[in-house]
């Protein structure tokens, strides 16, 4: 017996296996339970046909899928695979159609953002993430997805994997690399020993929060010359990212931008669409890493430095591009207590 206009069918319950229920079936158990016993969606199994027999149901509602549909545990399914990419993978089963894509590695989230906003322009389709660019542990949930209705139509979930698929994963979490950080911290005022130096424990204690080492720590009055050879010798001692801290602004004695280039530095890019770090510095030299913190790196907790470190450690090549879109969500709102990265700065 089939009602057209609702799209179910009535069967008996033996007859039942293998169909999918169109409404929530209760189960009351005087003293004990009362509540859902099955839900609505639940594919009915052999071992469920005594059990609802119990609860009375010698006939049920069931949905008719037709061949040109999905049931949305099925479409979970094909969605998360296709939106995975590296470091990534399923978290048990669907539970009520959703499904969630959890961290295999610790690492650093990247969501091509473009191709999710194309997957869920779709409609009957949906995927939420956590922030690209977000430092997560392993089996942390950084997307959930799911078809949105109860029964969807095959060629959309056909256009959401092919959006996946070329993609070559929407979703990926990289794996942080553990640097070898060589420092170089300038000033005549810390040099001379007129200041406490405060850069050394704070980017130590940065570096050791990726598992890092620090190959050596030197200090350098400004003189370009003098942070030049400082800068080789950390190289040649096995730094595979330099730091160097102070010498950013425009005063004649900041010289440390210009040490950094006199040493065969590439892509130098000074300067960001960040507070703080506005007179942030980056470059290269061959394969190693330079990052330039002015003066806001020893007064602020979290900085531009903060946000551009796990983007280098995982592979990344950050350039102007990278370092403008920043912009969006780059002002810090000095809260009170910082609750970094629990907050929109960087997002």
């Amino acid at each position: 017996m089939c009602d057209c206009n609702s799209g179910t069918k009535k069967l008996a319950v033996a007859d039942a296996v293998g169909t999918v229920l169109a409404h929530d079936i209760t189960e009351i158990r005087p003293g004990e339970f009362k509540g859902r016993a099955f839900s609505k969606g639940h594919i009915v199994r052999p071992e469920d046909v005594e059990h609802l027999r119990r609860l009375g149901k010698e006939n049920l509602y069931v949905l008719n899928i037709a061949d040109d549909e999905m049931h949305e545990d099925d479409a979970a399914y094909a969605l998360s695979r296709a939106l995975m990419g590296e470091g990534v993978k399923i978290k048990g089963e669907p539970k009520e159609g959703k499904i969630n894509i959890i961290a295999d590695i610790d690492g650093l989230l990247k969501i091509n953002k473009d191709a999710l906003l194309e997957f869920n322009m779709l409609g009957d389709v949906m995927c939420a993430t956590v922030h690209s660019n977000t430092v997560v542990r392993k089996n942390q949930t950084v997307a959930g997805t799911r078809a949105i209705p109860l029964i969807v139509r095959k060629d959309v979930v056909q256009k959401a994997v092919g959006i996946g698929e070329k993609s070559d994963g929407i979703i990926q979490v990289k794996e942080i690399r553990k640097p070898r950080a060589g420092i170089v911290i300038t000033g005549n005022e810390v040099y001379l020993g007129r200041i406490k130096d405060a850069f050394a424990p704070i980017i130590t204690e940065k570096i050791r929060a990726v598992d890092g080492d620090i190959v050596g720590i030197y200090y350098a009055p400004d003189d370009e010359a003098f942070i030049e050879a400082r800068l080789r010798e950390l190289i040649k001692a096995g730094a595979d990212l330099l730091i160097t801290t102070g010498g950013m602004s425009v005063d004649p004695d900041d010289v440390t931008r210009f040490a950094v280039r006199n040493i065969g530095a590439t892509d130098i890019i000074y300067g960001s669409a960040v507070l703080p770090g506005a007179m942030f510095l980056v470059a290269y030299i061959d394969h190693i890493p330079v990052l330039g913190i002015p003066a806001c790196g020893m007064y602020a907790r979290t900085t531009i430095f903060d946000l551009v470190l796990p983007r280098v450690l995982a592979g990344e090549k950050v350039g102007r591009k990278e370092i403008a879109e920043l912009g969006h969500g780059g002002l810090c709102l000095r809260c009170e207590t910082c609750n970094y990265p629990v907050c929109p700065f960087g997002k």
